[in-house]
C-alpha cells in the first residue's frame, strides 16, 4: 500500500486529472505538469501494472471505512451505459436499445455508489451476458458481495442459471412501476445513476476516444479516483 500511495502523490498524476476533468489531448497538457511524453509513458505503465484498479479499490475501502462502514460491501448495485466512440478505432458494437455506436462501461457499485468493478466491452453485448463476466471477476477483489441490485435489463432465468454455478448469489431487480408517469426515483437503482453523474464531470468521458479497452477502462477509474480523493479529503477536514 506505500508503494501505491507514493506513485499516487507522485508530480504526474495531477497531469492526469487534469486530462480527465477538462477532456483535452495530451500534446494540451499545460506546461506546469512534467512533459508530456512522461506523463503518458507514466500513463500506460500504471494502466499495464493495473495501479488504477489498486488505487480505486483502496480508496474506496478507506472511504467506506470512514463511513463507519465494513471495508468490503456484501451488496451492490449493476448497471451498464454506452457511449459513442470516435475515429481511434478498436473494439465497438452497436447498442440497438439507445441507438449507440460505441462501447458500453458496464459498472458495479456499492450501495453508497462508489465505484467497485468496471469492465468495458463492446455496446453490442446485452446487459445480462455482461453481468456474468462482471460478477465472475468481482469475486477476487470482494468475496463477501453477494447481493446485486439492478434493472429489468437484468431480469431472466439465463442470468440467475449462471449465477447459480458461481456460488451464492441473489439478484434483486427493481423495476418501475407500469402506472409511473414522468421522472420517478427508484430505490437502490438511482444509487449507481448517480455515479454515472459523477463520472460524468469528467469531460474526457463524454466520448470513448481510446482505441484500447485498458485506456478506456484506466481513464474511467482515474475519473473514479478523483471523486473518491475529493470525499476522503472532505471527510479529513471535518
Amino acid at each position: 500500500m506505500g508503494f501505491i500511495l507514493r506513485e499516487f502523490y507522485s508530480p504526474v498524476n495531477p497531469g492526469k486529472f487534469n486530462i480527465a476533468s477538462g477532456g483535452c489531448a495530451w500534446r494540451l497538457l499545460p506546461k506546469c505538469f512534467p512533459p508530456v511524453s512522461t506523463v503518458r509513458r507514466y500513463f500506460y505503465a500504471w494502466r499495464d501494472a493495473g495501479l488504477f484498479e489498486a488505487m480505486n479499490t483502496i480508496l474506496v475501502m478507506n472511504l467506506r471505512e470512514v463511513e463507519g462502514r465494513e471495508a468490503s460491501p456484501s451488496a451492490g448495485v449493476i448497471d451498464s451505459q454506452s457511449v459513442k466512440t470516435t475515429e481511434s478505432g478498436g473494439i465497438s458494437g452497436y447498442d440497438a436499445g439507445k441507438k449507440v455506436k460505441g462501447r458500453k462501461r458496464h459498472i458495479l457499485t456499492d450501495t453508497c455508489g462508489f465505484l467497485i468493478f468496471l469492465p468495458v466491452h463492446a455496446a453490442d453485448i446485452q446487459d445480462r451476458d455482461g453481468a456474468v463476466d462482471v460478477l465472475a471477476a468481482i469475486r477476487k477483489h470482494f468475496p463477501w458481495l453477494r447481493h446485486i441490485f439492478a434493472d429489468g435489463g437484468y431480469a431472466g432465468n439465463k442470468l440467475r442459471s449462471a449465477l447459480a454455478s458461481m456460488g451464492k448469489w441473489t439478484v434483486e431487480i427493481i423495476r418501475r412501476s407500469d402506472t409511473a408517469r414522468g421522472f420517478e426515483i427508484l430505490p437502490r437503482r438511482w444509487v449507481v445513476e448517480r455515479t454515472f453523474a459523477w463520472l460524468g464531470r469528467c469531460r474526457r468521458l463524454a466520448k470513448d476516444r481510446e482505441k484500447s479497452i485498458a485506456s478506456s477502462t484506466a481513464w474511467t477509474l482515474i475519473a473514479s479516483i478523483r471523486m473518491l480523493t475529493r470525499k476522503t479529503a472532505r471527510h479529513c477536514q471535518c
